[in-house]
Parts: C-alpha cells; structure tokens; sequence
C-alpha cells in the first residue's frame, strides 16, 4: 500500500525521473510555458517553484544549489537574470497548471503548464454573493436596494439588447457593403469577357472569308500545273515523232544507197 507515499513514479527509475525534471524546468525557464502530460505537469511544480523562490536573490550560494538541481548554466542564468526580478514578491504559486483535454492517438490528457507572470490568460473574478437575511417583525416588502438592484438588471439587459440589435445591424449591413463595393469588380470582369468573345468571334469569321480564297488559290495552282504537265507530255510526245521521222527516213537512204550500189 502506498500509504503517505508522496510523488509520482511516472514509469521511470529515480535518475530517469530526475533527468526528465530537470528537462521540463529548463524548457520552462526557456519557453515560460510547455505544453505536456498532466501528471508530469503536477510533478513539476513543487520541483522548480523552489528554484524560483531561490532565484530572487542573487547570491552564489543560491546560483549553485539551482545550478545542483538543473545541471543547465543557461536556465540558471535565465532565472536568475530575468525570471527572478519580475516575480519580484509574489509569495508562491509561480506556475500554473491548465488542462487541454486528450491527446489523440493514446487519449493521455494533456495540460499546459506556464509561469503565471509571463502569461495571458486572465482568469475570471467571482463575484461573491451576498448573504440575504429575513429578521422576524420586518416585512417581506422589496426594500429600496432591491429596487435600485432590479434598475440595474434591467438596464444591463437593455444594453446586452442593443449590443446584440447593433451586432445584428452590422451583420447585415456587411454584406450589402461587400456587394456594391465588388459590383463595378464583376462589370469590368463582365465587360473584358464580352471583349474577349467579339475578338474571338471576328477572328474566326475573317478566317473563314479567307478560307475560299485559299481553296481557289490551291484550284488555280493545281490547274496551272497539270497545264504544265499537260505542255510537257506534248512536246515530249512531239519530239518523239521527229526522232521516228528522221530514223525512217535514214533508213529510207540507207536502202537507196544499197540499190544503187
């Protein structure tokens, strides 16, 4: 049983406990704020509050008991230098521990744990209610503080109600406003388009007043070389027939030449 048995083992030996105190104190000192598990967040802070109380006064005895306890001359310096002068004399309760709910993957829950004069978070004052008594022989007649306390709730709810008509107002205002100041945006984009679409339009309509005269260009020079072709094979055929003519008539004196002879 663990009976008056003070701490957490945090599943670790004492030199692994203490190794990861002393690196969540200096990442602290660093950072003024560390985000980790809750347990350990709990574990940290009866072990550096300590230091910080040691740290408000700057002597050499105090910087090596520290310095025993982090084993980090940057931390020790960063306290003493800095962390030390603006806790000035806050008696105690330097940290503080707030809880940010389960972490994803092992649900562990998780806590934030940051120094109180370095944070900004505020929290919320209570008001303290005051105690109502009824003493036997008085009335049970609102008195005049009950009035004047009913006079300000009323006059509370009717400035929340203005607040919220005026939030509403905005509200709707707002996208009115965004309208008509994008309007001449989408009439110049309205009006370029149209632009684009004309010039589109008469590019595609000149291409195609010069598609005929292309094609009657093409007829023409297709016309004009079978023309050619046609002049060719003509004289071609024509040269032809003089060659016969002259070889019929060599042979015609070849033959004569033989009679004679």
């Amino acid at each position: 049983m663990r009976h008056l048995v003070k701490g957490r083992k945090l599943s670790r030996t004492s030199s692994h406990r203490k190794a990861t105190m002393q690196a969540l104190a200096s990442a602290l000192i660093e950072h003024k704020s560390i985000r980790t598990t809750v347990p350990k967040a709990k574990e940290l802070r009866p072990f550096i509050e300590p230091l910080i109380t040691r740290s408000k006064k700057d002597t050499s005895h105090n910087r090596r008991q520290v310095f025993s306890a982090l084993q980090n001359k940057f931390a020790v310096n960063e306290l003493f230098e800095e962390i030390g002068p603006t806790v000035g004399d806050r008696p105690g309760g330097y940290t503080r521990v707030l809880k940010l709910g389960f972490r994803q993957g092992d649900s562990t829950e998780m806590a934030l744990i940051e120094l109180v004069d370095y944070s900004d978070y505020q929290p919320e004052a209570k008001e303290k209610k005051k105690k109502r008594t009824r003493r036997a022989g008085k009335s049970n007649k609102p008195t005049t503080e009950a009035k004047a306390d009913e006079a300000e709730v009323k006059t509370k709810a009717d400035a929340v109600e203005t607040k919220v008509e005026a939030k509403k107002a905005n509200t709707e205002k707002a996208p009115k406003e965004e309208a008509e100041a994008k309007k001449p945006e989408t009439e110049a984009k309205e009006s370029a388009e149209k632009t684009e679409v004309k010039e589109e339009s008469s590019a595609k309509e000149e291409v195609e007043a010069k598609k005929p005269e292309a094609e009657t260009k093409k007829t023409e020079e297709a016309e004009a070389v079978n023309e050619e072709k046609k002049t060719a094979e003509k004289d071609a055929s024509e040269a032809e027939e003089v060659k016969s003519e002259e070889k019929s008539e060599d042979k015609e004196d070849s033959s004569k030449k033989e009679e004679k002879k």
